[in-house]
């Protein structure tokens, strides 16, 4: 006599095979979409990283659920530990570069597929779409705004004079302010026969090949930082 009930099982876990087997298809996907524009870019965490972070996150999201149902009360105790776990693999790729700080897009993205691992993990397709979406059309424009939209661009400026030609300070300041929107000195350091200035100048990247070459044509100075 056929146990229909053990039918009944066995076909259920054979629908959440072929789903999970779905959500890892969507997982990588989704994690080749995050990841392109990263790789394309040559950065530290590429495709391969920003896949495998997807697919993580959703196979702990599967993990959480499944070991969650029945009686327990909590579904999302293994999920909830991607949130802040991740943060270390964000963290490890932002570095300071002088005055600049690196690697926050890529954190930014290793977050959003982490959380987008976990929307396809939990089966809320719907609103991992929408968010892939919005992820993806934000790392395209964001070049484009850049490149048309937003002009300003913020540079560093050393340079170093002898103590006996004082003028040349008040000569640069007065040749780079018309082309710039904010100069400010930031640090002033003598030794004993030069100065150097360091200043940071807020400026219309349409104006950067005059500013240098207003700062560059300048023979009293004896060194330059751009």
């Amino acid at each position: 006599m056929t146990d229909f009930a053990s039918l009944d099982f066995i076909y259920s876990q054979l629908v959440w095979d072929w789903n999970d087997l779905l959500k890892a298809i969507l997982s990588l996907c989704a994690g080749f979409v995050l990841g392109f524009e990263r790789e394309w870019k040559d950065k530290s965490a590429g495709f391969k990283t920003i896949s495998i972070i997807c697919l993580g996150s959703t196979l702990f999201s599967l993990l959480s659920f499944k070991l969650g149902a029945g009686e327990s009360e909590d579904a999302t105790r293994i999920a909830s530990y991607v949130v802040s776990g991740i943060g270390f693999l964000g963290a490890g790729v932002i570095f300071k570069d002088g005055v600049n700080v690196n690697g926050l897009t890529t954190a930014s993205i290793i977050w959003m597929s982490a959380a987008i691992g976990m929307a396809i993990g939990f089966g809320v397709y719907v609103i991992a779409a929408i968010f892939l979406l919005a992820c993806f059309a934000i790392i395209v424009s964001g070049p484009l705004l850049n490149k048309y939209v937003i002009h300003n661009v913020v540079r560093m400026v050393t340079i170093s004079f002898s103590r006996n030609e004082l003028d040349v300070k008040d000569e640069m300041l007065s040749k780079i302010k018309p082309l710039a929107k904010h100069v400010k000195i930031k640090k002033q350091t003598m030794s004993a026969d030069i100065i150097s200035m360091e200043m940071e100048v807020l400026i219309d990247k349409r104006n950067i090949r005059k500013f240098e070459h207003v700062i560059l044509e300048n023979q009293r100075l004896i060194e330059i930082s751009l």
